[in-house]
């Protein structure tokens, strides 16, 4: 009788252990599919926003022309500015303000212009700021997830790194990391930092242990 109980419990405890496994090989293989779905979303996204600028760019003198239907991204919409030659472009629902390349992280994102729950679950977001491209500094958030997406791999970027960014009238600026460190998530002191006329970036997100904030300057060359 004794064995049997045995018997029992030992089954019990490799069902619960079995069952753990698949559960945990389930969370891996679903954290692995959405970091390859996101990525591959939002690199494409910015191949296709590039060209969809320049084309209605060049397009503007002689009619408005959207992108057909062989265009890879159906969602994005672009539409005719405001007279000043830039394009509305939005992605899942968001309006975007421009696009994000980082080569040594291999990050390629939409900046999108609201920050809400949704929209930095979706990509990176605009916070405060004079506007992408523009002179002063504009203050870009992401979320650290530590599996590689939005601004997961932040730290992994050093001094002199460099960060693309193109805007909705399809004007492309490089920007030069010159300063990295951590502080509060209450500190705003550097938002309203003197860049000199210069058009500068921050790129703020949590550190590994969501304690600290990560922060980044980037100047354009």
């Amino acid at each position: 009788m004794f064995e049997s109980k045995y018997s029992k419990v030992l089954t019990v405890i490799l069902i619960i252990v079995i069952v753990a496994i698949i559960g945990l090989l389930g969370f891996l293989a679903y954290d692995y599919y959405q970091k390859y779905v996101i990525t591959a979303d939002t690199s494409d996204f910015v191949d296709s926003f590039e060209g969809d600028v320049q084309d209605e760019q060049n397009e503007n003198t002689t009619g408005n022309e959207n992108t057909g239907e062989g265009d890879p991204l159906d969602q994005i919409e672009s539409a005719q500015g405001s007279g000043n030659g830039s394009t509305k472009v939005t992605y899942k629902g968001f309006g975007v303000l421009g696009t994000m390349e980082i080569p040594a992280t291999n990050f390629k994102y939409p900046i999108l212009e609201k920050v809400t729950k949704k929209s930095i679950e979706t990509a990176v977001a605009f916070l405060y700021g004079s506007g992408i491209n523009q002179p002063g500094n504009s203050v870009i958030i992401g979320h650290n997830y530590r599996n590689g997406l939005f601004f997961s791999n932040n730290k992994k970027l050093n001094i002199g790194d460099k960060i693309y960014i193109t805007d909705n009238a399809g004007n492309q600026l490089t920007y030069t990391i010159y300063n990295k460190f951590e502080t509060t998530p209450e500190d705003t002191s550097f938002y309203q930092r003197d860049t000199g006329g210069k058009a500068e970036i921050t790129l703020s997100t949590c550190t590994d242990d969501s304690k600290a904030r990560l922060i980044i300057f980037a100047k354009a060359e």
